[in-house]
């Protein structure tokens, strides 16, 4: 997994859990705060993918609408969602830079509820954190705005609208209206005075420029969105809005902090991330009642000294700024209890922070801090910290005093050991440590009882106290490159344990201890020293994703048939010289990858993969493309690249077969023809064909409609087929490295489709033209004798209506309309003018025409010389 991806899914795991706690909490208060901080959370959407403090994804305010319209639907809604990922988590870390999709669902119901549960965290730690007073607004806020009924709700989102939809304005009662994704660049012409009721309206991503004025009658408008537009002035009249409660400003071009807004005093939340700001002025403190606020992502150098005397000020989220320093004055947010503030440059944190002792989550990604202030140890209610990616050497002794933490991430720093007293965290649940110096696990981590996920990847560690087998509850567990010899027989006693990745380590046997982890479902043992897939592995029988890649492995035992559970085997980068037939037992199977191996040969029996989507073999020694692959009519993935085998020659027929296919890559080979029948292949997306000697495209290829993204480059072609242009769903072009003439190399070097179709197009008129030049030329020209061998040579037949009017016909118009029949006829119907231009001049020249064809080569040296 590559570095960015793994950081970018540890918030999501480190996330997961809390809300299940919570549950009876979140139950009796549903609803409000919650739609609102999604949208709140929507500024930072752009993040870094490595960034682990700001990982919240986007809602949509459809998504709001649901959950007003039906929110007795949210929790079956979640709880499915949550079921999907879990058994799709097998899936989608193969090949860590692809997706795979649709996993059945473990057969472990206590499976299911655990993971359940991990993947419940994400939404409690990012928006349940603020403690019962956000908790308190949000029901406050539901139960004034009615949010139980979706009678008012009007839901346009998405309809391609482009102004004001005055219908709307004839409907009474409306209180929420949601006009998202449309293209309602202003209101213009709508006379809002039928909306006077209106409580909720968004209008996020229509390109709007600038702020309706006309907003400001709208007395009782309580929530605003107006996110993810062009807007870069906000007018005073906004202020008229005495009702607002939340206002959403994110995804705009806004350099100066709205003036009005210090009139709303009514507002709570206020989200103004991803803009311009340079500067908060001071008025900013008349907001009374600001309860959140968002300033994520724009220019701010300086922490604003006034959000100091925001005293009902919960979250506070200054991510992505540009801020060194936090002011003295901090020490007054006295209800603080989330802090955002990744992607700064903090080198130190002033002792005032700690004075905020409502502190439940703390975030502080990629700064420059060097130490941490023992101070910490006031932090009593703190249950989240992320100080991932700063130069930490080492962590307090004291942060033992903050006994509600829950997630503690301290990646990416230079940490040697952990605190000698971790020991005491007892609620701790997720520990992530990864990238740092670490070169021991502490033996009392057993103390830990409630700990659900531990990462230690990227460290010096040589092995893992056996003790970690009292962690009872541990569900995932990451030591990707280390120094661990042995397998750490202490996790084969975690019941819980359903995770496991522990590549890149030097272990060359696996106990048979393993065999007890019959709960495991992921389990990754890339890079190691194996030389052997060991029968213990084969009694993991619920387990969906093994990778063994990068090892020695030669062979595969018989009982690999008791993993009916598994769904992807990965085993690149082996020693094996024959493909397994063992593997063929799996009829579960989904993901099979054996590229760089030395297989020569696909045995029949892997059509007994009847559920295989996407297959690797790349880099192996075939000698001819094994059609034995033809059979896998589920394949909808298939690369046969070549860079480091055996270079394939051609392509089969059968290979049409393959109807589900939609990603084909087949680089790197010495393939000098696409199948005739390519056409086939309608469920086709993608196609890598770059590296070969492939000299033409077949006519069928202008039947692969759904082809999206097409790399031809570095083969031999000198001509597209004109009708490319035709294939409107393909984009993603390459045909760099060939010798084209028509269109010429350097209309393709732009790698734009549109550009390349609207060359062949102008092409193919000016062709027509030039063909209908040559007609001419020819039935003007041509003795009747000639006309008659010409005939023969294009194999035209002449009918007995023809020759009837022979001579009551001039012989130009014959030869014309002749020829015109031949151009029209099905075996040429395919070919391009430019090859029947051809095919008629060397029909002219084996009738010895030499004064035709000399007036048809001057015709075309003239239209060469024309620039079109």
């Amino acid at each position: 997994m590559s570095e960015k991806e793994e950081t970018s899914e540890e918030i999501e795991d480190s996330n997961s859990q809390f809300r299940t706690e919570s549950k009876s909490q979140l139950v009796e208060k549903p609803g409000f705060i919650k739609e609102t901080s999604n949208l709140l959370r929507e500024g930072s959407d752009g993040k870094p993918s490595n960034q682990i403090g700001e990982t919240h994804t986007r809602k949509d305010t459809s998504d709001i609408h649901d959950d007003i319209s039906s929110s007795g639907n949210k929790s079956k809604r979640n709880k499915e969602q949550r079921k999907a990922l879990q058994s799709s988590e097998t899936v989608t870390n193969y090949d860590r830079s692809q997706s795979i999709t649709e996993m059945s669902p473990s057969p472990l119901s206590s499976i299911t509820e655990m993971t359940d549960e991990y993947e419940a965290y994400v939404d409690f730690l990012s928006h349940e954190t603020l403690g019962k007073n956000s908790l308190q607004l949000s029901e406050e806020n539901q139960e004034g705005l009615g949010l139980g009924s979706d009678d008012f709700t009007v839901n346009l989102k998405a309809k391609g609208l482009q102004e004001f939809p005055k219908d709307c304005l004839n409907m009474k009662y409306v209180k929420y209206l949601y006009l998202d994704e449309n293209q309602i660049k202003n209101f213009k012409g709508a006379d809002l005075g039928g909306l006077l009721g209106l409580e909720i309206l968004s209008l996020q991503d229509n390109g709007l420029s600038s702020f309706p004025s006309e907003i400001q009658i709208l007395h009782n408008l309580r929530i605003l969105n107006v996110s993810h537009n062009q807007i870069s002035h906000i007018p005073k009249e906004i202020s008229q809005l005495g009702s607002i409660r939340q206002l959403f400003l994110n995804n705009n071009d806004i350099e100066n902090f709205p003036f009005g807004l210090e009139s709303l005093g009514n507002l709570e939340i206020l989200s103004l991330a991803k803009n311009k700001l340079r500067y908060i002025p001071n008025t900013l403190s008349s907001l009374k009642n600001l309860s959140v606020l968002n300033l994520a992502y724009n220019q701010l150098k300086i922490f604003p000294k006034v959000l100091c005397f925001l005293s009902k000020l919960i979250s506070l989220n200054l991510t992505g700024n540009l801020i060194s320093s936090l002011p003295k004055e901090i020490r007054e947010l006295k209800n603080l209890g989330k802090l955002l503030m990744d992607h700064n440059k903090l080198t130190f944190l002033p002792v005032e922070i700690f004075r905020l002792l409502k502190m439940q989550e703390l975030q502080l990604t990629d700064n420059k801090l060097e130490v941490i202030s023992h101070k910490i140890e006031n932090f009593r209610e703190l249950r989240i910290l992320i100080l991932d990616k700063n130069i930490l050497k080492e962590i307090p002794e004291k942060i033992s005093h903050c006994v509600m933490l829950e997630c503690l991430s301290l990646s990416d720093n230079k940490l040697t050991e952990l605190p000698k007293n971790i020991h005491k965290l007892k609620n701790l649940r997720k520990l992530c440590v990864n990238r740092n110096n670490i070169v021991r696990i502490p033996e009392n981590i057993s103390n830990l009882n409630n700990m659900f996920s531990l990462e230690f990847s990227g460290n010096i560690i040589t092995d893992v106290p056996i003790e970690i087998k009292n962690c009872r509850k541990i569900a995932k567990v990451e030591l990707n490159y280390n120094k661990i010899i042995y397998f750490p027989v202490g996790l084969c006693a975690l019941d819980s344990l359903y995770y496991l990745s522990i590549n890149g380590n030097y272990i060359s046997e696996i106990p048979v201890d393993i065999s007890f982890n019959k709960q495991l479902l992921h389990l990754e043992f890339n890079e190691n020293k194996l030389l052997i897939f060991s029968e213990h592995f084969c009694s993991l029988i619920n387990l969906q994703y093994l990778d063994l890649g990068k090892n020695q492995i030669r062979n595969i035992p018989p009982s690999i048939s008791n993993m009916a559970s598994l769904h992807v085997l990965i085993l690149c980068c082996n020693k094996f010289e024959t493909f397994p037939i063992e593997v063929c037992t799996l009829a579960n199977l989904q993901v099979l990858d054996f590229s760089e191996n030395q297989i020569q040969k696909i045995p029949p029996e892997i059509c007994n993969l009847k559920e295989i989507q996407k297959l690797n073999i790349s880099s192996n020694q075939f000698t001819n493309f094994p059609t034995e692959l033809c059979q896998l009519l589920s394949l909808e993935d298939l690369n046969i690249s070549q860079i480091n085998g055996t270079k394939l020659t051609r392509l089969p027929e059968e290979l049409s077969n393959m109807t589900q296919l939609k990603r084909l890559d087949i680089s790197n080979n010495a393939i000098r023809a696409i199948p005739r029948n390519i056409g086939q292949l309608g469920s086709l997306v993608s196609l890598n064909a770059y590296n070969n000697q492939i000299s033409y495209l077949p006519p069928s290829f202008l039947s692969l409609n759904n082809l999206q993204q097409l790399n031809l480059s570095a083969n031999n072609l000198t001509a597209l087929p004109s009708g490319i242009y035709n294939l409107f769903s393909l984009k993603d072009v390459n045909f760099d490295d060939n010798p084209l003439v028509r269109p010429p190399m350097e209309m393709c070097k732009g790698k734009q489709m549109y550009v390349i179709a609207r060359y062949l197009q102008r092409a193919d008129k000016r062709d027509e033209k030039i063909l209908e030049k040559i007609f001419k030329i020819v039935a003007n020209n041509i003795t009747e004798t000639n006309f008659q061998f010409l005939c023969q040579k294009l194999k035209l037949a002449i009918s007995e209506t023809e020759r009837s009017t022979k001579n009551a016909v001039l012989l130009s118009e014959r030869v014309y309309q002749a020829l015109e029949r031949w151009k029209t006829e099905s075996n040429n119907s395919s070919l391009t003018t430019a090859a029947l231009s051809d095919q008629l001049t060397r029909a002219l020249t084996m009738i010895g025409a030499y004064e035709i064809i000399d007036k048809i080569t001057a015709l075309k040296l003239f239209a060469s010389a024309i620039k079109f």
